[in-house]
């Protein structure tokens, strides 16, 4: 098989695992405003899916140009191309793992952790780019607790600001605060994990020569296929995470589901502007958890949350295995 084949192909499997990754991650968006019952769940993954897509107008590519040199490929040697194609193969097949298990994990991790593996798997841990992974894993505990602490935050500070309001007028407010806010929460997980597919397809072109290893910019038609393929995989959403997310760690009402998505939108509009990959899973959920918290902490389901803690745990290790074992078998079938 030539390069260019390869390559096309590559492509083609990060377009797939930016579907997957907003089918995936759709929970994300709209677990708060399904679980108060604000929009039902088919308008709730439209809404979300199209303020995925506004996300390409708010965010640059800093993202993009983190993922895509956090190994260091050699664009004389076209066996990255495949490097990188098992990472892809390993963050999909871990993120719909997941999915069938109705698991939020993180396809953020899932995607580093596959090109990790593969990478390292190839040439050794020379190949990484020390300071942007190390930086990526930092914000895996970095990330869900900024949201749990914001979510603690909006929570003790709006039940105080509207504490001599009557409980249906609260309601009613934030049924209409929740659309806002998942409007905010859906721009930054667009804008954060988008750009992940960007960087990879970068990555590809860098390996097979058709971008400077030390690109500024990626070309618009990436951008638009990026953003234009998360769209379409979260219109389609993963209702499996939904249930497990918004109804399964504790109980929200609008007040609760606002709180936890401004939360999780500025932790995601933080990162994204800082050049950070973060898991957009962890973070709501970090959020989810302070809201419920602040609530009564024998309101969240610990048990619940505790199984979600241990697939994060295992998300990296078990993608970069699937990616390593991809590069032997590639390897064995003579591709490089």
């Amino acid at each position: 098989m030539g390069v260019t084949t390869v390559v096309v192909i590559a492509i083609g499997i990060a377009i797939a695992f930016d579907i997957v990754n907003g089918f995936h991650d759709a929970a994300n968006s709209i677990a708060t405003i399904v679980s108060t019952r604000v929009l039902s769940p088919r308008i709730a993954v439209l809404w979300a899916a199209f303020f995925n897509f506004v996300a390409l107008f708010v965010f640059h590519t800093g993202v993009a140009n983190t993922i895509a040199k956090i190994v260091d490929i050699s664009a004389t040697d076209p066996a990255f191309v495949w490097v990188v194609l098992a990472g892809l193969i390993g963050a999909i097949t871990w993120n719909l793992l997941t999915w069938w298990w109705g698991l939020p994990s993180s396809s953020s991790h899932a995607l580093i952790g596959g090109i990790v593996g593969a990478a390292v798997t190839y040439g050794g841990w020379n190949l990484i780019v020390k300071e942007k992974f190390y930086k990526t894993i930092e914000f895996i505990l970095i990330a869900p607790l900024m949201g749990f602490v914001l979510g603690v935050f909006m929570m003790v500070s709006v039940s105080w600001i509207f504490r001599r309001w009557r409980p249906a007028a609260v309601d009613r407010t934030f049924r209409i605060g929740q659309l806002i806010s998942a409007a905010a929460y859906s721009i930054g997980h667009g804008g954060n994990d988008a750009q992940k597919t960007m960087g990879i397809i970068a990555a590809i072109m860098v390996a097979a020569g058709l971008l400077p290893k030390d690109f500024k910019d990626v070309p618009m038609w990436v951008i638009f296929a990026s953003y234009g393929a998360m769209a379409v995989g979260t219109a389609f959403g993963g209702w499996r995470i939904v249930k497990t997310m918004g109804m399964g760690l504790t109980h929200l009402k609008p007040v609760g589901g606002f709180c936890a998505e401004v939360a999780g939108a500025a932790t995601l509009f933080y990162a994204t502007s800082a050049q950070i990959p973060v898991s957009t899973t962890h973070t709501i959920t970090g959020a989810i958890v302070g809201v419920g918290s602040a609530n009564k902490v024998r309101g969240v389901r610990w048990g619940l949350a505790t199984r979600i803690v241990y697939a994060w745990i295992f998300t990296i290790p078990a993608a970069a295995s699937i990616g390593a074992l991809m590069v032997l078998l590639f390897h064995a079938a003579g591709a490089f």
